[in-house]
């Protein structure tokens, strides 16, 4: 008798109307790059200092999902990248100023390297890579500091808000060492000491341990954020270039972030 009602359902369920795709890189995507929603007067720590806290997407403009391609593309047939004009201000092309053989490289490896790809390996993006992942990202201001998570690789910043030294030159981290501090209403991040090992999105956009990025995030209302990043690599580009895009404030109560489960080695990427 059971199986005759599975049996059943089964037959009930495979008649309904199909459901169309869900793309998951729709503008509009609350989790992805949602709409712009006005909001009010920036909300204020105890100091006087914008409030950052809560849960926030990235919203780009002509670029549904930057860790695609920051820099402005016809699009990949190879990889399926779309085309977009990306998220670089400066210069004003949208094209990264790399050094000529940095760019034969970056060509080299996005034809015939894609496996090396950062975050197919589940690896930590590093800055700013990390800043415009999917699933939304979560900040936190406690005492002298600022705290960054995200449901993408579990990654987190730590970010004292200290004009300490940075760490030895020599050491090299995933997500860098950052060092924060307020000017006026924008929240400033010096980050060195990162690894050469990451790229800044899924075209083979790359850099060395020399990246040095400097970051600066203002809030616009209590619902938006404007997020400015200047990378320079003299071992890689000719000159320091820009990125921008905003922030939406994720407004489902509900949100929060989910296990995700990825895990370095779980699939053979020469063949995935």
């Amino acid at each position: 008798m059971k199986f005759l009602i599975l049996i059943f359902a089964v037959t009930l369920w495979a008649q309904q109307p199909a459901r169309p795709p869900v793309n998951p890189l729709l503008a509009g995507n609350p989790y992805v790059s949602p709409p712009e929603v006005k909001g009010g007067p920036v909300p204020r720590l105890p100091d006087g200092k914008p409030d950052l806290q809560g849960a926030w997407s990235q919203r780009t403009a002509g670029n549904s999902m930057s860790m695609f391609s920051v820099e402005r593309t016809e699009g990949h047939r190879k990889t399926n990248i779309p085309a977009t004009r990306g998220v670089i201000t400066d210069p004003s092309d949208g094209v990264i100023p790399y050094q000529p053989w940095a760019r034969q490289k970056q060509i080299d490896l996005s034809e015939n390297h894609m496996t090396e790809e950062s975050d197919a390996h589940c690896f930590l993006g590093g800055v700013p890579h990390a800043m415009y992942t999917p699933f939304g990202m979560r900040i936190l201001q406690p005492p002298g500091q600022v705290v960054m998570t995200w449901e993408f690789m579990h990654a987190y910043r730590v970010i004292p808000l200290s004009d300490r030294a940075h760490i030895d030159p020599k050491i090299k981290l995933w997500m860098g060492d950052s060092r924060g501090h307020w000017e006026g209403d924008t929240l400033v991040i010096d980050v060195t000491n990162q690894l050469g090992r990451t790229w800044l999105d899924q075209s083979a956009n790359f850099h060395s341990d020399a990246i040095h990025v400097v970051e600066r995030i203002t809030p616009i209302d209590s619902n938006n954020l404007s997020y400015q990043a200047t990378i320079e690599d003299p071992k890689v580009y000719t000159r320091p270039w820009t990125i921008q895009f905003f922030y939406s404030r994720i407004l489902d109560a509900d949100f929060e972030h989910l296990e995700f489960a990825c895990i370095e080695g779980e699939v053979d990427m020469k063949k995935h």
